[in-house]
């Protein structure tokens, strides 16, 4: 009797439409493993409509709120359903920046310097010297972010605004020039790495999943110690929030700097599955293929992560 998978996606977030195709896509793939599937747009129900389907397991492809930030996970243990990825504590830690920072800093993984102050202050004056990057605490996929530079005269007046749907409080980071590299981790271990180079100015929402957006150069060119210090962190960031399954760890790259230029941006606890995602690249180069990567997290998946 082949497993009944749930595949959670869609939901409220700013990224619904993305989870919308990463849930497509895995969804197809644990039909085509063999799995009884059954595809969930996500509403505030979802608790109701679990426990009236009772399946085996449920694969939790939301990104942003609920389902990246420890909520849905809460929902998942109270009805006793097994689930991917990431637990209550780990999502919840991973999504709020300032604090994930903190966690990883102690655990020796390097991270930018940063403050976290209100939107408003944030638009009333530069807080740091430019360039340096505004960014929301708990939102994913660069929704929201702006890298200020010596060309802006006046922070972006954006954060002014009354339909502002990021939250009250901003991360400002001094920007790291360079390579924006990324490395995942499926179980206990950590792949390869991808050097991102965007073909537009900043590799925000669009670029990251509008073919052509960008270029993933897999294995990242840089030199071997600072490919290898890449998937020793991502493992230790992993480990550090708690996190469980599949992540996805983020890193600015300033080769004019050496090791001293590498430095952690955040974890990813639920990261994109589409067709032009990174970590089912990282997955096939390491010899997992798409649909053995989504077979593995059902797999996986459990109670108490």
């Amino acid at each position: 009797m082949s497993k009944h998978v749930a595949v959670l996606m869609g939901g409220w977030s700013a990224e619904r439409e993305v989870s919308l195709r990463s849930g497509k896509a895995c969804a197809d793939a644990a039909e085509r493993k063999g799995y009884r599937v059954t595809r969930i747009d996500v509403q505030r129900d979802i608790a109701t409509v679990l426990d009236k389907l009772k399946p085996d397991v449920a694969l939790n492809v939301l990104h942003g709120r609920p389902g990246e930030d420890g909520t849905l996970q809460g929902v998942l243990e109270v009805i006793g359903l097994p689930y991917t990825h990431s637990g209550v504590l780990a999502s919840s830690l991973a999504m709020q920046k300032d604090l994930a920072k903190v966690m990883l800093k102690a655990a020796g993984v390097p991270v930018p310097d940063g403050v976290v102050i209100s939107r408003f202050e944030a638009a009333k004056a530069h807080v740091l010297p430019r360039p340096y990057v505004i960014k929301p605490i708990a939102e994913g996929s660069s929704v929201g972010v702006f890298i200020v530079t010596d060309e802006h005269e006046h922070p972006p007046q954006e954060l002014f605004r009354a339909d502002w749907a990021f939250g009250e409080r901003v991360l400002c980071e001094r920007y790291i020039p360079g390579k924006e590299l990324t490395c995942a981790v499926i179980g206990d271990r950590s792949t390869g790495v991808i050097d991102i180079v965007p073909t537009v100015k900043f590799y925000d929402y669009e670029a990251k999943y509008a073919p052509g957006g960008s270029r993933h150069i897999l294995p990242a060119d840089i030199p071997p110690g600072i490919y290898e210090e890449v998937r020793r962190l991502a493992l230790a960031a992993h480990r550090a929030l708690g996190c469980r399954g599949v992540t996805r760890a983020d890193f600015r790259y300033d080769p004019s700097a050496g090791l001293a230029g590498l430095l952690c941006l955040e974890v990813n606890t639920q990261p994109g599955m589409t067709e032009t995602s990174l970590v089912p690249e990282l997955a096939a180069h390491a010899g997992m293929p798409f649909e053995d990567l989504v077979g593995w997290m059902i797999e996986d998946a459990s109670l108490n992560r």
